[in-house]
């Protein structure tokens, strides 16, 4: 009933093909496979990472990779790319745009139903000036997703984390008060979430409310765990970065309740992917510890369906 995978990013020195290996070997469905730029790559963690060089491929090439694809008992759930779209750099933000544009296509050749992404933010500026930039610049690629009937989900994290990120973060679609206002500039049903439930969490908000009022939005799921540590809570507050008071986890680790989770999505019959994204630090000292990550996740989430 749900395709249980991984995001890719984690794994960054296999190929696609060692990656959809490994997925097999451990008992995955899918992979939501990175599509990052062979140049202008974000340098933050778990970004820059391309097991499909949708920049350097023809469209010969990716009709060769579709016929090889067919053959892997493991699909692609989705092809994801995750930097910032309305950059206050201009020209940044346009390269972004256009390389989103570019995996669009290319999901469409291979004959991938999905695209992931931000819609991005200027962090200096206030939501009201940022929706504004939202109507001028994505109406276009959500309508050449249209013309490809290609689903666009947009993932819900603020990425506000760090200094460099503050005040405002650099993704504007984080509350279902801002997800209202975009799915009114742009109705198209394409146009939707790839839901994460860890960044409501530390929102202080309730995970599975998402999943019961935006359950036609809900295009692709991100399975991570996050864990809010009250004793720092109460030094710093609300206000201060997220990560002096929360840590990302793998699920089972952290404060979400994934049978209630899984649960609400069984409710509202979503029959999508849902793919485990592991960035958690406790796991990053080796190969090794990225594979328990990888099987610790997969085994807690298994319980919780048929």
């Amino acid at each position: 009933m749900l395709d249980l995978g991984f995001v890719s990013a984690i794994l960054p020195n296999k190929s696609l093909f060692e990656v959809l290996d490994y997925a097999q070997q451990q008992k995955f469905s899918c992979v939501e496979v990175m599509c990052w730029p062979s140049s202008s790559a974000d340098a933050r963690r778990y970004a820059g990472v391309s097991h499909i060089s949708v920049d350097q491929l023809s469209t010969e090439d990716l009709l060769a990779l579709k016929s090889k694809l067919a053959q892997h008992p493991v699909k692609i759930s989705a092809l994801g790319y995750y930097p910032n779209p309305l950059d206050p750099d201009e020209t940044q933000a346009a390269f972004y745009r256009e390389h989103i544009k570019k995996i669009i296509k290319a999901a469409a050749v291979l004959g991938i139903s999905r695209v992931n992404t931000f819609v991005g933010r200027d962090y200096t500026k206030n939501i009201h000036y940022n929706i504004g930039r939202f109507a001028e610049v994505w109406p276009e690629i959500i309508a050449l997703a249209d013309s490809l009937q290609i689903k666009i989900g947009i993932e819900n994290c603020p990425m506000f984390f760090t200094d460099d990120e503050w005040p405002g973060g650099k993704n504007l679609m984080t509350t279902p008060k801002i997800w209202d206002e975009l799915f009114t500039i742009i109705p198209s049903s394409n146009f939707g979430l790839n839901y994460d439930p860890s960044h409501m969490v530390f929102q202080m908000m309730d995970y599975t409310y998402p999943i019961y009022h935006y359950a036609e939005r809900i295009h692709h799921v991100h399975l991570k765990d996050v864990k809010v540590y009250p004793e720092k809570l109460n030094r710093v507050g609300i206000l201060a970065n997220p990560l002096e008071y929360h840590s990302p986890k793998i699920p089972g680790l952290g404060d979400i309740q994934w049978g209630k989770f899984i649960s609400a999505l069984n409710d509202v019959r979503y029959r999508g992917p849902i793919v485990i994204e592991v960035e958690d630090k406790a796991y990053e000292g080796s190969e090794e510890d990225i594979d328990k990550a990888i099987r610790s996740a997969r085994n807690h989430i298994q319980q919780f369906l048929p």
